[in-house]
């Protein structure tokens, strides 16, 4: 099983959410394999369930699978990491605070880890309190340089920017992507991104010359009576992502 997600041409990799593991398949041919299936672990029980059904996913679609929390939840950090340990995905989901663990339990530096930073409305700054415990404090807001740099000495591969609220913070997420660029540090824009935003969003990284980006489409391409991901607007954001590419 291949450990590093499929970019597109070295770039761009779709992260969408799977309602079944027929739904998961759809996604990914839809895709045509440039793409992180999201299976959230906060919908099973225990570790040892999420390990069987994940594995199962991951057969499905050569392992394009992305361990989620569940919306971000950092109560469900510890079990990522133990999900994540067992199953071997290409893609982890954490918070700021969960990253080490789980690199440490993936035992390797393939796996692409992301860590959950936040915006703070503040151009340059961002929230890194979002784990367990730090959530609950008042906010820990740092330069996005130091938050890159922490994220680097985890073991980290990517910023998550959550929740962006669609191009709501667009000024901020442009310092972001600038930041992530000049690290060489990778990008996950995550929140409110619809079909309609999708192009605009991802051209602002590419632009600011941020080497891979994995942008996170949910809830707008959720069909609401069964649940599933629409397979057709997954091939709709790798045609923007195509062009926007080149």
């Amino acid at each position: 099983m291949k450990l590093t997600p499929n970019f597109y041409r070295d770039r761009v990799c779709l992260n969408v959410l799977a309602g079944s593991k027929a739904n998961a398949r759809d996604v990914y041919e839809a895709a045509e394999g440039h793409v992180l299936v999201g299976v959230l672990s906060k919908n099973y029980p225990d570790v040892a369930t999420a390990v069987a059904d994940m594995r199962e996913y991951a057969a499905l679609i050569d392992n394009a699978l992305s361990v989620g929390l569940g919306a971000g939840d950092p109560n469900q950090s510890d079990m990522v990491s133990q999900i994540s340990r067992e199953v071997q995905p290409q893609h982890v989901n954490q918070v700021f605070t969960g990253v080490a663990t789980s690199r440490a339990l993936l035992g390797q530096n393939e796996t692409v880890v992301n860590g959950l930073v936040s915006p703070t409305g503040t151009p340059g700054m961002v929230k890194i309190s979002t784990g367990p415990l730090s959530s609950k404090e008042q906010d820990g807001i740092v330069p996005v340089d130091t938050a890159i740099a922490l994220l680097k000495d985890m073991g980290c591969s990517s910023i998550k920017y959550f929740p962006m609220g669609g191009l709501k913070c667009r000024d901020e997420y442009q310092v972001v992507a600038e930041a992530c660029a000049r690290h060489d540090f990778w990008l996950e824009p995550t929140g409110g991104i619809s079909l309609e935003n999708y192009s605009e969003i991802l051209k602002i990284a590419l632009d600011a010359g941020v080497k891979k980006v994995i942008p996170h489409i949910y809830s707008s391409i959720i069909d609401k009576d069964s649940g599933n991901t629409r397979p057709a607007d997954v091939r709709s954001l790798l045609e923007m992502t195509k062009k926007l590419v080149g």
